[in-house]
């Protein structure tokens, strides 16, 4: 499994740089510690934080409320369940329809509801009738722009315009006429709003508006539907500020609309912000249009929560604006990305499998030239062949006092200014945020606030604090009592100053749960999305990265390192001293629970582990050009079985993952070495064959170079070669 937590104090003494991918996705590899998806009005969640898209995806669309189907859910009298009144509303066919109002059905959900069903409703049945046969053709017509960089063919898709434009407008003033239910009256009112709108008769469709919608005096899911078409009919008209004032109206009080009318808002200047503010009335609309320009200028976003707490400190929009500064500053105590150099922005990713030079911190002198003899161009070859130069690092004393590994720098969390996109502009805010939840928690009777003060303090280092608060904290919130519960842990294990035997018995004890892995769930039959990310970090996987942390700065490099990676990852050429603290605790006695379960369950199948570490020590003389050493370690590597890898084979919409076995002429990390080594390459080819890049040298009057070798007789080549 990937891992993405882990901090720069635990990268630096294993790997080197590594450039972070230009495709690589920060949201889907952040695990947000504190959830942000815990808010209670779930019509906010596309306005979580996010980096990689305009919106927070991370959360099934069912979770936003629709108000359309419990308005018609309520109409029903909730005779049907919200999933039945949604099938029957935006799914059923609507032959089933014409079927029930010509007395007959075969439709499961209607002969339910029996032969009564339609007469006491239906005005209703024939609304719905009449809005299906619409919906295909609701769509606006596409003007292609003579400028247009891109060509569209033309798509064939149906549009309001495919609808006779008289018979449609006629039809449903006739239906608007003759329904007696407001409700359903103002339903049609909505249709020939839309239908204006969609036909480009934006003045037309003001009309209806005026006309059908406003004189009903309802304010619920229909009105506020009319209204977003209306705004669009004003946004054809270029009326700016009536139609930003109206998609603000519906962005403020419609739950499932609140991103399309935020969108169609376009609030791209000062300007436009300040036409809400003015018009602005109640301190409801005077709370949102803070929220909208905190959302969009969130460099500092403790200013605008402070007006907004004026106003309201129980809103449940202020609670997305400090979840949104909480995962801010998450970001930067506990980074997946941090850059090397203030003026270089290097990024470095925090991650396993990183194998290239740390970038320097000056600019290099141009170098000079010299001679080299050809023996020397040898060494640097093989030097280059078999690896990068080790980066040093600080020996860790296994004897240090709990003060200094509780003070030590790199203990996370820990703030870097490394924000993965706008770096120069990040401010460290956590004492601010800090002064305003504690402030807020006395005023707002949601635990909410203190769950997020508690965190906060977490962040701080103040773990007797933290934990304090939430042993105080009483909620029958499920999704508060989870956060609570993974809190305490966390502040368990990161208050500990040294994970030692004693201490890994009580994990296993009492926090097995996010340790022992359990049998994959099941996944949804109907999920047709297939995820090229790979799995979405978990609690567990945090635990494990602070463990990690800690390991590491106490000194224990091999247990770090095996907490996220596994045994087969060391022939990624980590220094020689990593590979021994691993081989050691590989060869430790009597191991703790945790380590034989959690630990020691990272050691991979590499084949003969003997052979394995001997190996990856032949391959760490061979970059110090030391032949004779690697010749040594090679002689003790005769049953190695080959670098494990895995084949991916696609069997349908499922995935096969299989050990690869390695054929006799393959090149298994020790065997099937070519003499081309010795030769030069041509061009620069991954994938072409060694003989259409490389080109042979004249070996003849060098017989003990073998057309094909293993490392051990490679290793005898250069010697003999060196003599």
């Amino acid at each position: 499994m990937k891992k993405y937590f882990l901090s720069l104090a635990v990268l630096s003494l294993f790997y080197s740089k590594t450039e972070a991918c230009a495709w690589s996705d920060p949201d889907y590899e952040y695990f947000n510690l504190f959830t942000q998806s815990i808010i209670k009005d779930k019509s906010y969640l596309p306005f979580l934080h996010s980096y990689s898209t305009r919106f927070y995806t991370d959360f099934k669309q069912s979770q936003i409320p629709n108000e359309n189907v419990d308005a018609w859910k309520k109409f029903f009298n909730n005779q049907l369940t919200f999933a039945e009144t949604d099938y029957l509303v935006n799914k059923m066919n609507i032959s089933d329809l014409n079927a029930l109002k010509n007395g007959s059905t075969n439709n499961q959900l209607l002969t339910k509801l029996g032969s009564g069903f339609y007469s006491k409703y239906k005005e209703a049945i024939d609304y719905l009738i009449e809005a299906k046969y619409l919906e295909p053709y609701m769509k606006i017509n596409y003007v292609e722009s003579p400028d247009s960089f891109y060509y569209r063919e033309s798509e064939g898709s149906q549009n309001a315009t495919n609808l006779d434009y008289n018979k449609t407008i006629t039809a449903l003033t006739s239906l608007y006429n003759a329904a007696k239910n407001p409700e359903i009256k103002q339903r049609y009112g909505y249709q020939l709003v839309r239908f204006n709108h969609y036909t480009r008769n934006y003045e037309a469709a003001i009309e209806a508006f005026k006309n059908y919608v406003e004189p009903i005096k309802l304010r619920g899911a229909t009105y506020f539907m009319a209204l977003d078409q209306l705004a669009g009919a004003q946004r054809g008209l270029d009326l700016k500020s009536d139609a930003n004032w109206n998609f603000f109206q519906v962005f403020m009080n419609s739950k499932s609309r609140k991103e399309s009318a935020f969108v169609s808002m376009k609030l791209s200047d000062t300007a436009s912000f300040n036409n809400i503010m003015k018009r602005a009335g109640t301190n409801e609309e005077k709370n949102m249009a803070y929220f909208l320009l905190g959302y969009e200028d969130f460099n500092n976003p403790i200013p605008i929560m402070e007006k907004m707490f004026e106003i309201d400190p129980d809103s449940e929009i202020l609670k997305v604006m400090a979840v949104r500064s909480i995962n801010e500053l998450e970001r930067n105590y506990l980074p997946i990305y941090y850059y090397t150099n203030n003026n270089e922005k290097t990024a470095v990713k925090v991650s396993a499998n990183t194998t290239t030079d740390q970038p320097k911190t000056e600019a290099a002198e141009a170098p000079k030239e010299e001679k080299i003899s050809f023996w020397q161009k040898i060494v640097r070859f093989f030097k280059k062949l078999f690896g990068v130069k080790d980066k040093t690092s600080t020996e860790m004393k296994a004897d240090q006092s709990d003060d200094e590994l509780l003070d030590n720098p790199n203990r996370i969390p820990v703030f870097n200014k490394n924000n993965y996109y706008y770096d120069d502009q990040t401010k460290d805010f956590l004492d601010d945020l800090e002064k305003f939840t504690s402030k807020t928690k006395e005023k707002s009777k949601d635990e909410y606030w203190q769950i997020a003060d508690a965190y906060l303090k977490f962040l701080k280092k103040d773990y007797k604090a933290s934990t304090e608060i939430l042993s105080h904290i009483q909620t029958s919130n499920p999704e508060y009592q989870e956060q609570i519960k993974r809190m305490k842990v966390l502040n368990d294990i990161v208050s500990q100053p040294k994970i030692d035997a004693a201490y890994e018995d009580h994990l296993m004890k009492d926090y097995a749960e996010y340790f022992v892995d359990k049998p994959e769930p099941k996944k949804d039959s109907t999920e047709t999305e297939y995820d090229y990310y790979g799995e979405v970090p978990s609690t567990k996987d945090f635990l494990k990265d602070v463990l990690a942390n800690r390991y590491f700065l106490q000194g224990e490099d091999g247990k770090s390192f095996l907490m996220s990676n596994t045994l087969s990852d060391l022939q990624y050429n980590p220094n020689s001293s990593l590979v021994k603290s691993v081989e050691d605790f590989y060869r430790k006695p009597n191991k703790t629970k945790f380590e034989e379960q959690i630990i020691a369950k990272n050691i991979d199948d590499v084949g003969n582990i003997d052979a394995f570490f001997a190996v990856i020590y032949g391959d760490r003389a061979m970059r110090q050009a030391d032949f004779e050493k690697a010749k040594s370690y090679y002689a003790k590597a005769q049953n190695f079985t080959g670098i494990p890898r895995i084949n991916y084979d696609w069997d349908g919409n499922s995935q096969k993952k299989t050990p690869h076995q390695y054929g006799t002429a393959e090149y298994n990390g020790f065997r099937s070495i070519s003499d081309l080594v010795f030769g030069h390459n041509v061009w620069e080819s991954y994938q072409s064959a060694p003989e259409e890049s490389m080109v042979k040298e004249d070996f003849s009057q060098f017989s003990f170079i073998k057309p094909m070798m293993n490392k051990l007789e490679l290793a005898d080549a250069l010697i003999q070669l060196k003599k």
